[in-house]
């Protein structure tokens, strides 16, 4: 039997949204990529239905935004209903600081496929279907993958790293022997999309019913998903025959004739995470590292954190920019915000089936209450409860400062180029770093040398002034640098809260550190080092 060799420089595991993610910002980069998947084609059947902003900012960093953003639905308000069907919390994020709605609702089939088609432009870039890993191990230079194909021919794969994002039952991650601690919840739900809504009200709405509770979801392309919490006894090969299903779906609608159920499926819930996400060589991402219950819609979009704040890295490291030290800041970056995510998570479940009756009746009580007060009301409204990723150690210069930016995601307004076009920021910056300075030269203070180590990692030196002043002729103009205008007052009020007036932001759109034109050398040098650049 033939055995056919590959070698690349970096072997993903895993055709999910997470592993096609990494695998389009790598071959964007240039890296070499290879992603080996067990099935036969991508997963056809609705799963997750929430994307938030930061996800669509990170598909917007692979140039996929426009053809993902036709299958969502913006502004997706998130509704708890008491069991008579009152309205006691109404979550309606409406701000857009990362350039996208909040929370939208899509259909993760059709997305998935538009990170696949993506990858189709990369000539180095495989994806490989239909692959069994039978066995792998890892040396000093680099890892071996030993796949079988679907016809039993055996295949070797030896890349430099391996990511495995190779779900919640990783082969990788057991097989490395890694404690995978949590908890599973005592409770399952059958999850049942239907074609040609039947309801099609907008939004979700989570209905507190203590007999069963269940949720109503509206998702783009007319698609509903209801989901009904399973009793004690009842077996999902009992409740998917049809007249059982009628009989759930009359709970919620009038009647069930000419339903198009696509499909139903009993889920467990289950809060873990993994004791360590690196092992050398080999990275866990996605599900493989982390798992959560679905009310929050954080497990697809804390997979999507992950991918992002890995790619870069990965990228730089293969270039030979930095050494593989840097990788060890992903853990530190990522691990503690996966928790909280599915701590919040964990909450929301009791929120919606509290474990105790009693509990529902306090609920329904302080609930009601709270939507008298102001404040509170706000800040449930504009989702201000769900913990932003901010990271205190790792690739970046800390701040102890309170409430200092650094360790958090920056902005994205629109901006407004010489050419009188606005965009988006982040279509500036490209996959680059980027040093934006209020009103200056952001090369203002640094040594040549300096510059010529920004311009190797990859950097845009970027200007903001006020975007009325871009029409002056008499302005200065810098060499190498792109000046932008800004239109509102976003990026004055962001650098009005800091008393610094020039920023360094990662490839991943996170503030690395802050400083001042004359602190700009000292800062860089001490940067370089945080992040092992060679």
């Amino acid at each position: 039997m033939s055995n056919t060799n590959y070698t690349t420089e970096v072997a993903i595991l895993g055709a999910g949204p997470v592993g096609l993610t990494i695998a389009n910002y790598l071959s964007k980069q240039g890296v070499q990529v290879t992603v080996v998947e067990q099935l036969d084609s991508l997963i056809d059947y609705p799963r997750a239905i929430g994307i938030d902003d930061e996800s669509l900012r990170t598909i917007q960093s692979l140039g996929l935004v426009d053809q993902v953003l036709s299958h969502t639905t913006p502004n997706h308000a998130m509704r708890f209903l008491t069991p008579k069907g009152r309205c006691f919390a109404d979550i309606q994020p409406l701000t857009r600081e990362f350039g996208f709605s909040r929370r939208n609702a899509f259909i993760q089939p059709q997305v998935d496929n538009v990170l696949l088609e993506g990858l189709k432009q990369y000539k180095k870039t495989e994806v490989l279907f239909s692959r069994h890993l039978t066995h792998f191990s890892q040396d000093a230079e680099g890892v071996t993958l030993n796949v079988q194909t679907k016809n039993g021919s055996l295949e070797t794969i030896r890349a430099q790293y391996l990511i495995a994002c190779d779900g919640g039952n990783s082969y990788v991650r057991r097989t490395l022997n890694i404690p995978f601690e949590g908890e599973t919840a005592p409770n399952q739900w059958i999850v049942i999309d239907i074609d040609n809504d039947p309801l099609a009200t907008p939004h979700i709405y989570l209905c507190c019913d203590p007999v069963r509770p269940y949720v109503s979801a509206a998702l783009p392309h007319g698609i509903r998903r209801f989901e009904f919490m399973v009793m004690p006894g009842e077996t999902q090969e009992e409740l998917s025959k049809p007249e059982n299903i009628a009989k759930l779906l009359s709970k919620v609608l009038p009647n069930t004739d000419g339903i198009e159920v696509i499909r139903q499926r009993v889920y467990t819930h289950n809060a873990r995470i993994a004791d360590k996400f690196r092992a050398d060589r080999i990275l866990l991402a996605g599900d493989a590292a982390h798992i959560m219950p679905v009310w929050q819609g954080q497990g697809y979009n804390s997979g999507m954190r992950d991918a992002f704040n890995l790619a870069w890295k990965v990228a730089l490291v293969i270039q030979g920019k930095a050494s593989h030290e840097l990788l060890d800041s992903y853990q530190v970056e990522r691990k503690d915000h996966a928790k909280a995510m599915i701590d919040l998570s964990v909450m929301a479940g009791h929120v919606l089936a509290p474990p105790k009756k009693w509990q529902g009746f306090v609920r329904d009580g302080i609930a009601y209450a709270l939507n008298y007060i102001k404040p509170i009301k706000q800040y449930l409204l504009e989702m201000r409860f769900k913990p932003m990723p901010k990271y205190h150690d790792g690739a970046l210069l800390a701040n102890t400062q309170k409430d200092s930016p650094v360790g958090k995601m920056f902005i994205q307004p629109q901006v407004k180029l010489e050419s009188g076009e606005t965009v988006l920021l982040d279509e500036v910056i490209g996959n680059d770093f980027a040093i934006i300075a209020w009103g200056v030269d952001p090369k203002w203070g640094l040594s040549k040398e300096t510059i010529q180590q920004w311009k190797r990692l990859g950097v845009k030196f970027i200007q903001v002034i006020p975007a009325v002043q871009l029409s002056n002729q008499q302005r200065k103009k810098y060499k190498d640098v792109i000046t932008i205008g800004d239109i509102g007052t976003d990026i004055r009020t962001w650098f009005g809260k800091t008393k610094d007036s020039i920023v360094i932001l990662r490839p991943d759109r996170f503030v690395a550190t802050l400083a001042i034109p004359q602190s700009m050398e000292s800062t860089s040098q001490a940067l370089f080092n945080k992040l092992h650049v060679k």
